[in-house]
């Protein structure tokens, strides 16, 4: 990669700033995310999960649910058990005795999501913002009865989902939650409890003090130090950002990323076309963001494009979520997922599964060099999830649509 290096005036201070074309940032974003050059398959999908910091959970599940589609994307047809296995660390219910340090659990960072263990102590400042507020949106009649009472069931029984502990629901609407599940999502926010299992798409709870290997649930970083790992690991991951976008990685204020920028490793850089400052991580800079281009499509919640202010400064790609638009005043349809093609986002399918067909309800191309790479993208996920055919329902390009059926043909 060329890149000069000037002094700004805009920047703060002397330090240098690398002036960057669009193009590449948009390949050192590619290449952080694991998307451009040859993927790490001996680290596999645990190597995923540590480069990115974070991988988002979602309940929609369409080819795959979004955790499985995001290795995927990057690793090829990495086999569904094999990437549940990889995150998840399960341990016999009602068991109480120490089992095999976990991988991974579940926190609240971009949204709710699988984290490497490691970053447990990373989250200490969200644990300790919980405490200090004292409660969450729901509300507990009796709190101290009702954590202890959870407490008390963990600690003999061993790890458990909600329904195990006594119920997760009153009965009602989905948001109606019981007294236990207020209680066990209460000491999860708090830190007193971890995730480290789905079974079922259900959490499974356990003790943190028993499932967090000591030297990390011992590792109590201050508040400063939490968000600087965390805004150097969002730099890291994504390659080139500004402000806003190493904000939104893990969720923190503008203010908490300010506060820390100077003290991260990341450097200032200018982006030809982006309005704001930004700042890349040195090692990408240096890396020269060069190699082979995935073809895939990629989960709305991937994390290359689930900041979608992001997404269309860097492939000018305007992408929204539809699954919660009715039916009727959806554009692209309930699940689309962008194609990923050349580096850039070539177009868009909405995905089903019939049997052991894959069917493509609506498709969007960016013109016909877009065709093949579909197909080929299309046939690879059906292959994946099982599927032995692919049909094509409807293209918003009738002529495109023809293409693509020839091709898939």
């Amino acid at each position: 990669m060329v890149s000069r290096v000037t002094t700004a005036a805009a920047a703060k201070g002397p330090r240098p700033v690398h002036q960057l074309s669009a193009d590449e940032a948009r390949r050192i974003a590619l290449r952080a995310q694991g998307l451009l050059g040859t993927p790490d398959r001996r680290a596999g999908v645990r190597g995923v999960l540590r480069h990115l910091g974070a991988v988002q959970l979602d309940t929609i599940s369409v080819l795959a649910r979004s955790h499985e589609l995001v290795p995927y994307a990057r690793l090829g047809a990495v086999g569904r058990g094999a990437v549940e296995s990889a995150y998840w660390t399960p341990r016999p219910a009602g068991s109480s005795a120490p089992g095999e340090p976990p991988h991974s659990f579940e926190y609240w960072s971009h949204a709710a999501c699988i984290l490497p263990i490691e970053e447990w102590p990373l989250f200490a400042f969200r644990r300790r913002a919980f405490r200090a507020r004292g409660h969450r949106w729901h509300i507990m009649k009796d709190p101290d009865r009702s954590c202890a009472a959870v407490r008390d069931r963990l600690t003999a029984d061993g790890p458990l989902t909600a329904t195990e502990l006594g119920g997760a629901k009153n009965g009602g609407p989905w948001w109606d939650w019981s007294e236990t599940k207020i209680a066990v999502e209460w000491l999860l926010d708090t830190g007193e409890v971890v995730c480290t299992e789905r079974r079922g798409w259900k959490r499974v709870y356990d003790l943190a003090e028993r499932a967090v290997p000591g030297e990390l649930f011992h590792d109590e970083l201050d508040d400063a130090e939490c968000t600087r790992r965390l805004v150097a690991q969002a730099g890291a991951a994504m390659g080139v950002a500004t402000r806003a976008d190493l904000a939104d990685y893990h969720r923190l204020k503008g203010e908490q990323v300010d506060a820390v920028l100077e003290d991260t490793g990341l450097v200032p850089v200018e982006v030809a076309g982006w309005s704001r400052p930004a700042w890349a991580d040195p090692a990408a800079l240096a890396d020269g963001a060069r190699g082979r281009h995935r073809t895939t499509l990629l989960s709305p919640f991937d994390s290359l494009i689930w900041d979608r202010p992001r997404t269309e400064r860097i492939f000018g790609f305007t992408h929204r979520l539809e699954a919660y638009v009715p039916k009727p005043k959806r554009v692209h349809g309930y699940f689309a997922m962008p194609l990923l093609t050349g580096g850039r986002l070539a177009g868009r399918v909405d995905p089903a599964r019939e049997g052991s067909t894959l069917v493509a309800r609506q498709v969007s191309l960016d013109g016909a060099k877009a065709v093949a790479p579909m197909a080929q993208a299309l046939r690879e996920a059906a292959e994946w999830v099982g599927c032995d055919a692919v049909r094509i329902e409807r293209c918003d390009d009738a002529p495109l649509g023809a293409a693509l059926r020839a091709a898939l043909a």
